[in-house]
């Protein structure tokens, strides 16, 4: 009985849930009709769409051009983390440019570039399969013959010109290394701003009668060993700078020395016989041009370097090469006297720069690169206008970097201070030591130096300072690294140039990046006899005579 009892009542409790659905089911119906009532009351039209909000033009450009920029950045052989940083920064601009307000989104879209830029740096070059090929492309013979496991990328001087022209509006910086202290400097600078650099020694500075330890014959070596012990992989070119024809009889001992520099890792020259009249000039660099390997840098010059003396000519300079362009020597720059001189500038005011444009415009069909010299204590707006406005690919520092190493005191363009009795100022814990710049000023004044001469003190001096204190030796590297960044990131416009330099390596997939220009002019026209009375009818003011050393 109790039984049936529990029966019936789970049966009447089931009873009363399906009653309780079927109440629910009616209601659900009840609203839906009348939700249908609602519309048919309503004019039949379909409802209109909210359109949405149109994106300001500002942000849309903004966003188009960072867009492209990402995807190129995107396409660099950085590693995964790069990628993925881009990947990154990529949602967040997507996200930037649906805000509607137009300044907020591209100070967000500027944010966005510098952080992609800064994540790009941080990724070293090496490891990358590009730079692996490019390693193994690039390296003129010369070199892997010297250096046959080396990991420093050491290119023919060619590439670095080709790279600054791809990205426009830029130079390569061209350090005189009159110390040890400065190829490291210059190499550290050179990676975090992943700029193709050049680094270099004149003939005056390391030739047979040198005033520095660093020499024409172990620049290489130097440069090559530095890099591998600090991991660089931006490419790096070693420039011959100034090989100096002074006199007619100077040529035989180049023809001699010229062959020897490429056999020890040069990778570029500098053939200057400016000392000499324009014809002997022209016929000096014909008869040493040969000797210089196709692959390798060629620079030439008009005009001895004095300052506002003897300033070069348009005329000058469509003589020089278009001589040169007869008989297939087609050089890669051309240096100027365009108002500079070597060493402690007397005016920060020394580039003419609408000359330089005027000369550089003229010799536009030869295709021929500027080369700036004199460039130490000079204002850094000027070497901007350069940059902007001329075709100079290379400019020379080497007075700067030296007194810098020191720990002298300089002006924001490099050129140092000097106190009332005219002696340099030392900048207390900067450079090389106390007691060391103390004995460094009494053999000057023993030799009788003063000013510009104190660069005399590199060759007497180098293992002397190599053999301070590990801090001091980091700390004279370190000065010459800060200031030489400086150049490449805010003036010289060379930062991330190092990857211009494989690119172009790997497309033309050889370590000879082949000349710019084919011969446009007539030998016929170009014979010694007329050149020289061509020479003849040129003219113009060269100048005072005198030592106008680098």
């Amino acid at each position: 009985m109790a039984a049936k009892k529990k029966a019936t009542g789970r049966k009447k409790a089931a009873g009363r849930s399906t009653g309780k659905k079927a109440t629910r089911k009616k209601a659900t119906k009840k609203k839906a009709t009348k939700k249908k009532a609602t519309k048919k009351k309503s004019t039949g039209k379909k409802p209109v769409k909210k359109k949405a909000a149109k994106k300001k033009p500002a942000v849309k450009k903004a966003a188009r051009k960072v867009k492209r920029a990402v995807k190129k950045l995107a396409r660099k052989p950085a590693v995964r983390q790069v990628k993925r940083a881009v990947r990154k920064v990529g949602k967040k601009i997507e996200k930037a440019t649906r805000k509607p307000a137009a300044r907020r989104a591209g100070k967000k879209l500027e944010q966005a570039k510098r952080k992609v830029r800064q994540a790009v740096r941080r990724t070293p070059l090496i490891g990358g399969r590009r730079f692996e090929r490019a390693l193994a492309l690039g390296r003129p013979p010369t070199v892997r013959r010297l250096f046959p496991n080396s990991r420093a990328l050491i290119v023919g001087g060619k590439y670095i010109d080709r790279a600054m022209l791809r990205r426009g509006q830029a130079i390569a910086l061209a350090a005189n290394a009159r110390n040890s202290f400065v190829i490291r400097g210059v190499l550290q600078a050179a990676q975090r701003a992943r700029a193709a650099v050049i680094i270099e020694i004149a003939r005056s500075e390391g030739g047979t009668g040198a005033y520095c330890a660093v020499n024409l014959w172990n620049l290489a070596r130097q440069v090559d060993a530095v890099a591998n012990e600090l991991g660089i992989t931006v490419p790096v070119a070693v420039h011959a700078d100034h090989y100096g024809i002074k006199k007619w009889s100077d040529v035989a001992v180049a023809r001699l020395e010229i062959p020897s520099l490429f056999e020890q890792g040069v990778t570029s020259i500098a053939i200057d016989a400016s000392h000499l009249r324009e014809d002997e000039n022209v016929l000096a660099n014909l008869e040493l041009a040969p000797l210089v390997p196709s692959w390798a840098g060629l620079e030439t010059e008009v005009g001895e370097i004095k300052g506002s003396q003897g300033l070069s000519t348009r005329e000058d300079a469509l003589y020089h090469i278009r001589a040169l362009n007869a008989h297939g020597v087609f050089a890669d720059w051309i240096a100027l006297n365009n108002g500079t001189t070597h060493g402690i500038q007397a005016s920060d005011q020394g580039i003419q720069v609408e000359l330089t444009a005027e000369i550089h415009a003229a010799l536009e069909p030869y295709r021929v690169s500027g080369a700036q010299h004199g460039t130490s204590g000079n204002n850094t707006e000027r070497l901007r206008q350069i940059a902007r406005r001329t075709r100079t690919t290379k400019a020379n520092v080497a007075t700067a970097l030296q007194m810098l190493s020191w720990g002298l005191e300089v002006n924001d363009y490099g050129n140092a201070q000097l106190d009332e009795q005219g002696r340099f100022i030392k900048v207390p814990g900067e450079g090389v030591s106390e007691e060391m710049w103390a004995r460094m000023v009494a053999y000057a004044e023993q030799q009788g130096w003063q000013g510009g001469s104190y660069k005399k003190l590199n060759l007497p001096f180098e293992n002397l300072l190599l053999a301070q204190p590990q801090p001091v030796r980091q700390r004279m590297a370190k000065r010459v690294e800060n200031f030489c960044y400086r150049l490449m990131t805010e003036v010289f416009n060379s930062a991330d140039t190092a990857e211009l330099v494989i690119e172009e390596i790997l497309e033309r997939g050889s370590h000879d990046a082949g000349p710019k220009v084919e011969r446009l002019e007539d030998p016929a026209e170009w014979t010694e006899p007329k050149l020289r009375e061509k020479a003849r009818a040129l003219g113009g003011d060269r100048g005072p005579s005198g030592d106008y050393d680098d």
